[in-house]
């Protein structure tokens, strides 16, 4: 159960009693189930502290609290960061129909330089745009988000007018490729050399306004 503490007064009420019992009911149920579960619960809140600002139930805590481990943010753990990289990076190419051989050196410094106050959740969602935006075939620093990129890169004010001028380049080449395809997106990914669901992405992403034929805007 991800984000624990999080839930509201009456459902920790209710898994509490769900808990001791051994013991629910369905909404809209007419009998009680029997379970014999082992449950694990996860919260990036201070559970303690909510409990002394009246948020979360104390008994509650205390009965989830058998075994604790606490996780050290991916600041902490940056030797995990290239393997976390490889295996997102993975999974996005699947989904995009993209393929990736690796990461280049300086986006991998970057990425191990980073602090990663989102921790892993922000070091997914970075890959996945890294994918979705990228052409090439290795991760380029200019691929990864702009915070990235400041926060890692000793030449702060040149770099974000480099990766400005790759972003105005793709949205160029994907207006011209859809005004040579006579607004076909299907023909421009194919023109571009790339899966129509990825071009798809970058529209999104690059915050592309595409006029159908006749004016209106798609």
């Amino acid at each position: 159960m991800d984000e624990v503490g999080e839930l509201a007064p009456g459902l920790q009420a209710k898994l509490l009693r769900m808990l001791e019992t051994r013991e629910f009911e369905r909404v809209g149920g007419a009998h009680l189930i029997r379970v014999n579960i082992r449950l694990l619960a996860a919260t990036n809140r201070n559970l303690e502290q909510a409990i002394r600002e009246g948020t979360f139930r104390a008994d509650l805590y205390y009965r989830l609290a058998v075994i604790t481990l606490t996780m050290p943010p991916l600041r902490e753990c940056r030797d995990d960061i290239p393997l976390l990289a490889g295996h997102f990076i993975a999974r996005f190419c699947k989904q995009a129909g993209r393929r990736v051989m690796g990461i280049s050196p300086h986006a991998q410094a970057c990425l191990t330089g980073y602090d990663w106050p989102g921790n892993v959740r922000e070091l997914q969602n970075a890959l996945e745009r890294a994918v979705v935006l990228g052409s090439g075939n290795a991760i380029q620093a200019e691929d990864l988000p702009r915070s990235v990129l400041e926060a890692s890169s000793p030449a702060k004010s040149a770099a974000p007018d480099y990766r400005e001028a790759i972003w105005n380049l793709k949205r160029q080449l994907i207006l011209q490729a859809i005004k040579q395809a006579e607004g076909s997106r299907t023909e421009a990914a194919k023109a571009l050399g790339m899966h129509p669901n990825h071009l798809h992405r970058l529209i999104h992403n690059l915050k592309l306004e595409i006029k159908k034929p006749g004016g209106s805007q798609k």
